[in-house]
């Protein structure tokens, strides 16, 4: 791709997240959402593959009728009462087209069948910001219009979330589909708490960030795409799978390792709201996920491929691990034993 139109892609990135984060009225959160939209496109279809092609264009149709339901709520609002402020949706029409909005750019259950194909079109730099960066502006417009928003609508779809993005998951053998049911079912996580504890749900999504960037920059290191070349990926650069383990299995919510932070945060939250039925379903739950992140552990470090050892030396290289990907694993592995220092 060419180095000025990537470079127009990322501000215009950069420049319509601001605007939607920063914007107090509809109509500007709308553009940074279209700008965004747009944005994104050309990185999806970069590859010229017809499967990129394809991708692009059904994130393309998704995300228009999202952004267009989304501005026909913000209008009914208006209508209804005046406002035309973030902050002060109040109609319960525009709630409820507005949740359907949302929920449909980010992925929640049922409206997540665009996500996974998507991800699986697009390369492992495109599918990380699609699962993380582009994820961020409509986040934040639900942690601002939270209080006006049907929670028994949004448990419902969490717990969904949670349920399809474990089971979906099961039977994946490409790894950016399985990471996809993953982003589905950590989703969910982030919109059961959301009502009670905006600030928690904020925080799950920057440790899944997190963690997600790290496992998907150790892909791009490792050039690993299926469980089938994650199996002979150990000969490349063997510390990294080992690591790429518990980066996995952080992920996935283990303790002593960083992605159980915000689970036992947001059970403890959903037990002091006397949730204690919600919290279990959705903890019960979380173990379907594990079962794939445990495969995939397995298959990057368990597991030998049929081959000789001549073959596997010829594989080995000294390719230097990238900075950025350090440090994402270093924080996703050790942040939980420092988060009393962290809280305090």
């Amino acid at each position: 791709m060419n180095p000025q139109a990537k470079l127009i892609s990322t501000l215009s990135l950069l420049l319509g997240t601001t605007i939607t984060i920063s914007s107090n009225h509809w109509t500007m959160a709308w553009t940074g959402l279209e700008i965004n939209t747009l944005a994104i496109l050309p990185l999806i279809s970069k590859p010229h593959h017809p499967r990129a092609i394809e991708a692009a264009t059904k994130y393309f149709l998704v995300q228009a009728a999202a952004s267009t339901l989304l501005l026909f709520s913000c209008t009914t609002n208006a209508l209804f009462t005046g406002q035309w402020d973030i902050t002060q949706l109040t109609h319960p029409i525009s709630c409820l087209l507005l949740t359907t909005a949302i929920s449909t750019k980010l992925g929640l259950v049922p409206f997540h069948f665009w996500f996974p194909e998507v991800l699986q079109g697009s390369s492992l730099t495109t599918g990380l910001l699609l699962a993380t960066a582009m994820k961020f502006p409509p986040i934040t417009l639900f942690l601002l219009t939270s209080p006006s928003l049907n929670y028994t609508l949004l448990t419902i779809m969490a717990i969904a979330s949670a349920a399809l993005g474990g089971w979906a998951g099961l039977n994946q053998t490409q790894i950016r589909k399985i990471l996809a049911f993953s982003s589905i079912s950590h989703l969910g996580w982030m919109t059961i708490i959301i009502i009670y504890n905006p600030k928690l749900t904020l925080i799950t999504f920057y440790l899944y960030c997190m963690m997600t960037a790290a496992i998907f920059l150790t892909l791009k290191t490792t050039k690993s795409l299926k469980l089938s070349s994650m199996m002979a990926a150990w000969t490349k650069i063997p510390s990294l799978n080992a690591i790429l383990m518990l980066a996995l299995l952080s992920l996935a919510g283990l303790p002593p390792l960083t992605g159980f932070l915000p689970k036992w945060l947001i059970i403890q939250e959903l037990t002091k709201q006397g949730m204690t039925s919600t919290a279990t379903i959705i903890a019960l739950l979380s173990l379907l996920g594990l079962f794939f992140y445990l495969r995939l552990a397995y298959c990057a470090t368990i597991t030998l491929p049929p081959n000789s050892a001549n073959y596997m030396k010829q594989w080995q290289t000294n390719k230097p691990v990238n900075t950025l990907t350090t440090i994402f694993i270093t924080l996703t592995i050790t942040l939980l034993p420092l988060s009393p220092m962290i809280f305090s």
